[in-house]
């Protein structure tokens, strides 16, 4: 599912993929809008399935099994820390519950508040299963 979940570099929020053009990708916004936009080739897009999270093992921790983990933590509801407004000490202890083994040099505040938009974002939208789909 997460395949189809796109960031956009510039933009604000989380889209999904709905269509490829010739030289673009028709996307839909995740929130209650459902706006749809051309994304051109000259715009930075990654899919939130390609994006992992360091650790203190010098390893990298799919970003689907720290949503895994935010869901089972808050019973899959969003979590009531805003991104924005929360201190970076309240960010720190949300994220460490998510992954607590998480590389503390390489892992941002800014990147830990990303993953609590994107979470809370997600589940209001509906899509409360992160798990990979396997492929036969």
């Amino acid at each position: 599912m997460l395949r189809t979940i796109l960031v956009i570099s510039g933009k604000p929020g989380l889209y999904k993929l709905i269509t490829r053009g010739n030289n673009n990708l028709i996307v839909e916004t995740v929130d209650a809008q459902k706006r749809r936009l051309p994304v051109f080739n000259s715009e930075r897009v990654v899919s939130l399935g390609d994006i992992s999270i360091y650790t203190d093992d010098d390893s990298e921790v799919k970003l689907s099994e720290v949503f895994e983990n935010i869901s089972k933590a808050y019973k899959a509801k969003t979590v009531d820390l805003s991104a924005k407004k929360a201190s970076d000490d309240e960010i720190v202890a949300f994220f460490t519950k998510a992954l607590a083994n998480y590389d503390r040099d390489r892992v941002r505040i800014n990147d830990m508040r990303k993953v609590l938009s994107w979470y809370n974002l997600l589940i209001s939208a509906g899509i409360t299963s992160f798990k990979e789909e396997e492929k036969a």
